[in-house]
């Protein structure tokens, strides 16, 4: 299961949905879009090691952009943006999750519930 970045920030604040959401995961992926988007979102470097370490210590794996994600992104941009605001960053986590055809863990639903070739599950905080 890929998670976005929504999840793991409600992980981090100690939420016990989060955590039992990634505990009932097989896998737990991430998008190296949603790690950019936890690093800006560091207020300094204590909170950014302790997202890297958190990320570490629970056995995230972090998925790399390709070529075939970066295209069916802008497919999804080209199809979704106007419709549902699908913005950049949730294209590329999409596509990723499309790509190594996991399911997408988000809280962010309505982001994601048009794009029919993705499975999703609703995150609920």
């Amino acid at each position: 299961m890929i998670f976005d970045t929504d999840v793991i920030i409600w992980a981090l604040r100690g939420n016990a949905r989060a955590a039992a959401a990634m505990d009932d995961a097989e896998h737990l992926e991430i998008s190296v879009i949603s790690y950019m988007e936890l690093v800006q979102g560091a207020r300094d470097h204590k909170d950014l090691r302790m997202t890297r370490a958190f990320l570490a210590d629970t056995g995230f794996h972090m998925l790399p952009l390709t070529e075939a994600i970066g295209h069916r992104a802008a497919v999804y941009l080209e199809e979704y943006a106007l419709k549902s605001r699908l913005g950049i960053p949730d294209a590329l986590i999409a596509a990723t999750a499309a790509e190594n055809r996991l399911v997408l863990c988000s809280g962010n639903v309505k982001h994601y519930r048009a794009i029919a070739d993705i499975e999703l599950r609703a995150f609920r905080p």
